[in-house]
């Protein structure tokens, strides 16, 4: 999927089994390249036994800006002509779901956790039985850099995040959230400002992600 020059320096490495549904969409690499600098079932998170079942499935256009980490058990699937961009050093752990129909944006330093979902259409055509208005099915979907998504949380379409963001355990996104500001704790179903002023340690830990999670 990537032209020989690039290839050949493998910037991908697959770790375990993975079906490859389809892979006749486009992938570029837009930084430095470096061998392994993309892990698909990279092993960095506390459980170390994956169920085999991750898959891949891109007919769309996929991007990346730098490094990423996608943990065991991954689906991605990017529709065709839908776009898929991945920020520096952004990451999707063990069991998570990446559905793009759309587009949808993950910020540098955008890292989810465990069994999160991010899906930008509800599948199925719904109309307003008394206009006739047909809904839209898909709408785009935009994570801030710096934003530390906890496990189990499901992104849904039109969510818009701002910098520097957490989103606590098994919440649900589905709106614009950059009207709070950064430095922000949302979380609910649907999620809520919970908390201003609070931020993750990124510079205190910048120097044991590099170490643990780039090859």
């Amino acid at each position: 999927m990537l032209p020989l020059a690039q290839a050949k320096k493998l910037p991908f490495y697959f770790y375990g089994k993975v079906k490859f549904a389809s892979l006749k969409g486009s992938v570029t690499i837009d930084a430095t390249l470096k061998r392994g600098m993309i892990g698909f079932g990279q092993q960095y998170e506390m459980n170390t036994r994956s169920k085999g079942i991750a898959e891949l499935y891109i007919r769309g256009f996929l991007k990346f800006n730098g490094f990423a980490q996608f943990g065991k058990d991954n689906f991605v699937y990017i529709k065709e002509n839908a776009k898929c961009t991945i920020g520096n050093m952004a990451s999707i752990a063990t069991s998570g779901k990446l559905i793009c129909t759309n587009n949808i944006v993950l910020g540098n330093y955008a890292r989810l956790g465990s069994e999160c979902q991010i899906i930008d259409t509800n599948f199925h055509k719904l109309i307003d039985i008394e206009t006739k208005e047909v809904l839209k099915m898909s709408s785009p979907i935009q994570i801030g850099n710096y934003n530390f998504i906890s496990n189990r949380v499901t992104i849904l379409s039109k969510t818009v995040t701002p910098d520097y963001c957490i989103i606590a355990s098994n919440s649900l996104c589905n709106k614009e959230y950059l009207s709070l500001g950064n430095h922000i704790l949302i979380g609910g179903v649907p999620a809520k400002l919970l908390r201003s002023n609070i931020s993750r340690d990124w510079e205190g830990e910048e120097d044991r992600m590099k170490k643990h999670l780039i090859i």
